[in-house]
């Protein structure tokens, strides 16, 4: 597995006015990419198409996942994270050519009216990854993500805590 690549990847922490951080349900696993009973809740992340720099990829990735446009980078991780996907024994999956992601995460301000946040929306003939979104404390968000992500929700909120409330 270690001979595998990492898949570049994008990270949104987008925050709101008051300081909390949109987190969403994920609806199912996606390949090596699995959800847990009480661990479903993620921020906005996907992988950098080739040839695409890393802030439109957030910025399009934001759009089809949440449909947000409306936002304004408040700053940017200053390191790519890493980690690595849990053993996957699957059916042959697009992710499963990649051992896990390499990201760069980006805090972002929403800057819209929540009712341009919409999940349900279909793109690119992709169904919707998420059911439902909320506003979160920065500093919970370790807690609520698959363990495999937990170092690197940690690492972006010691990084952004200072947009948080």
């Amino acid at each position: 597995m270690s001979e595998k690549p990492f898949r570049p990847n994008v990270g949104i922490a987008l925050f709101n006015r008051a300081g909390r951080v949109l987190v969403a349900r994920r609806l199912a696993d996606d390949g090596p990419e699995i959800i847990r009973p009480g661990s479903e809740w993620q921020m906005p992340q996907g992988g950098i198409d080739p040839e695409e720099d890393p802030e439109p990829a957030a910025r399009r990735e934001l759009w089809e996942e949440t449909s947000v446009t409306s936002a304004t980078v408040l700053g940017i991780m200053p390191r790519w994270l890493t980690y690595d996907w849990p053993p996957y024994d699957g059916p042959p999956h697009r992710l499963s050519r990649f051992r896990g992601q390499r990201q760069l995460w980006f805090a972002m301000r929403f800057e819209g009216e929540e009712r341009e946040i919409d999940l349900s929306r279909s793109v690119n003939g992709e169904p919707a990854e998420f059911s439902e979104w909320r506003w979160e404390r920065l500093a919970a968000l370790p807690d609520l993500v698959v363990p495999f992500k937990r170092d690197i929700y940690r690492a972006v909120a010691e990084e952004f805590r200072r947009f948080a409330t």
